[in-house]
């Protein structure tokens, strides 16, 4: 299968594997599949065979669903896997993206015990960038708060890709909202440097919920609306929380609805130039 390509005027809609946590990445294939996804992002480390780049290739070819983009094992959870060495992680999740096809890898801030790994960030995505011809999208994040809502710093250089020499931003509406910012906001400030959306939502608070677009305060048909206006031509990736489902086909409705959403919001209106 060939490497994604996409309209200019029409982005990639794709599915985040971890929209149908704790099934499996192959299940996210699948999913992605019958509901008409243009694409997958592979969050790297949920599961076995997101790290098994053998494995994605097989599912890719057998489920004929592009791999537009992968998740780096950048969180908490994932901090083992492809070891221990964030740089590492980095350059495997772009050979990663190159063997699939995909064209963005998607990467978290440092965590402020890497102190190494910190001081020559920017640097070094922009490095990464060069070498490997993909492009490296650096995600928001949110100041974790602790008690009497004071800030813990738990990321360094900053939470806020908005404040490093960064060419490549990865928006997460979600964290937008934990942040207590508005995803509008960012998408004007941001300019071209917003590559990357995580399509989602979220409320005020501590907590960082992933909702459907649409369920909280982050204006997601809004959002959408804006990026069409701009001419955006990064990609949209559906990465929401559908843990909280009972049965198989209630996450397969839910899905469906937010790809609905998705495609609605994104479209400019017939006969608008861009």
């Amino acid at each position: 299968m060939e490497s994604v390509t996409q309209s200019p005027r029409a982005p990639l809609i794709s599915l985040s594997t971890s929209a149908v946590y704790p099934e499996s990445s192959s299940r996210a294939f699948a999913v992605a599949r019958e509901l008409g996804f243009d694409a997958v992002e592979v969050m790297v480390g949920i599961d076995p065979t997101s790290a098994d780049v053998d494995a994605l290739l097989r599912l890719r070819d057998y489920y004929e669903i592009p791999v537009a983009s992968v998740h780096a094992p950048t969180l908490l959870l994932t901090q083992r896997t492809w070891g221990p060495d964030p740089w590492d992680k980095l350059e495997r999740s772009g050979a990663a993206a190159n063997r699939l096809g995909a064209s963005v890898v998607v990467v978290h801030p440092p965590f402020r015990w890497q102190r190494a790994y910190a001081a020559a960030f920017t640097t070094g995505i922009r490095q990464l960038h060069h070498t490997t011809g993909v492009v490296f999208a650096v995600e928001n994040m949110y100041p974790w708060r602790g008690p009497r809502d004071t800030e813990v710093r738990a990321y360094s250089p900053s939470w806020d890709p908005s404040e490093l020499d960064l060419d490549h931003l990865t928006l997460d509406m979600s964290h937008a909202a934990t942040a207590r910012l508005a995803s509008l906001d960012l998408v004007e400030a941001w300019g071209d440097r917003l590559a990357h959306l995580h399509l989602t939502d979220g409320l005020d608070g501590t907590s960082d919920l992933h909702l459907l677009p649409g369920m909280g305060n982050q204006r997601a048909d809004e959002v959408l609306a804006a990026l069409a206006g701009r001419g955006y031509t990064g990609q949209i990736v559906l990465e929401v929380k559908t843990n909280n489902t009972e049965l198989p086909s209630q996450r397969l409705q839910q899905l469906a609805d937010a790809l609905e959403f998705a495609r609605t919001h994104s479209r400019l209106p017939q006969g608008e130039p861009r």
